[in-house]
């Protein structure tokens, strides 16, 4: 009884920990939209990306070499990284290529889509199902990204007025969506950061052999300074730091709370935004933003 009794402000402890590390994630996730937006007229979205799985994997490969190794039989049927990677590096070109034209505050809003998508894939890979609760915070997290997406003008969403940068990233979201149940799907034991590693080599390599042109005509000696920021930031802070969270969040947390994070990135973005251009967004947006937020609450709900 008395080591029960022990255990249960440790586990407490643990899920506090839990939820700090995805409140950390959501707000590094937010940071990548707005600093790619200022970056992505500046170099081509293929070029940047690869330079950025290039990084990320150093990180995560000398994290791994640091710590734990990475042993031989985790590159067993190296065409499980080659498909991983394909749909992490079509998210990221894709999220540069929206971002051209998108606002910081849209795509965010895009992205909060990614957990339905996600759900989808999932009963179809996995045949995961979800609970009534789960399903209503996912639709109405939906609806109030949806909301964002197109300004608060209900007329606009009637008609379906989707911005070009939206419905770009849109798709990129799609294949981030499918890429988190295939992970499961694919694993054959292999540890988190050794899967995480392989991915990135692998996408790396695609996005070589896909975007050299782009990459050898980049005059990388002189690219502006917001473009090696924002390089920097998403191949660390948003790649490999909210890879290591999440990993982190999800020995701590079910899967459902560790989901119900992204639906705060609308609001981080909203306040970097008001941070870094000192205005904010039509008070048309807020039933949406309140939307995402009721949705969060409702994962969180025990």
């Amino acid at each position: 009884m008395a080591e029960l009794s022990a255990a249960v402000p440790q586990m407490r402890r643990e899920t506090l920990q839990g939820h700090a590390a995805m409140l950390l994630f959501s707000a590094a996730i937010a940071g990548s939209f707005s600093l790619g937006a200022r970056a992505a007229n500046l170099i081509d979205p293929a070029a940047i990306s690869a330079a950025r799985f290039a990084i990320a994997a150093g990180v995560v490969g000398g994290v791994a070499l640091a710590g734990p190794g990475i042993p031989r039989a985790a590159f067993r049927a190296p065409w499980r990284y080659l498909l991983l990677g394909g749909l992490f590096a079509a998210y990221f070109v894709l999220m540069f290529e929206g971002l051209k034209t998108a606002l910081p505050v849209s795509a965010a809003a895009v992205f909060t889509l990614t957990p339905l998508m996600a759900a989808g894939f999932g009963w179809l890979l996995m045949r995961q199902r979800m609970t009534g609760r789960i399903a209503l915070a996912l639709a109405l997290g939906a609806a109030g990204s949806l909301w964002v997406i197109f300004g608060g003008d209900a007329a606009a969403l009637l008609r379906l007025e989707f911005g070009r940068g939206e419905a770009i990233y849109l798709v990129g979201c799609a294949a981030h969506a499918l890429y988190t149940p295939m992970v499961r799907r694919l694993n054959r034991g292999e540890t988190p950061i050794a899967s995480t590693l392989a991915t990135l080599c692998a996408g790396g390599l695609i996005l070589l052999v896909w975007g050299g042109r782009a990459i050898l005509q980049t005059d990388w000696a002189h690219l502006p300074a917001i473009v090696w920021v924002t390089l920097l930031y998403v191949a660390i802070f948003a790649s490999a730091l909210t890879t290591a969270l999440v990993q982190f969040a999800t020995m701590r947390l079910p899967s459902s709370k560790v989901m119900a994070y992204t639906y705060l990135t609308p609001a981080w973005v909203i306040l970097l935004e008001a941070v870094l251009t000192r205005g904010l967004p039509p008070l048309a947006v807020l039933p949406g933003v309140l939307a995402t937020v009721a949705a969060l609450i409702l994962l969180l709900k025990d």
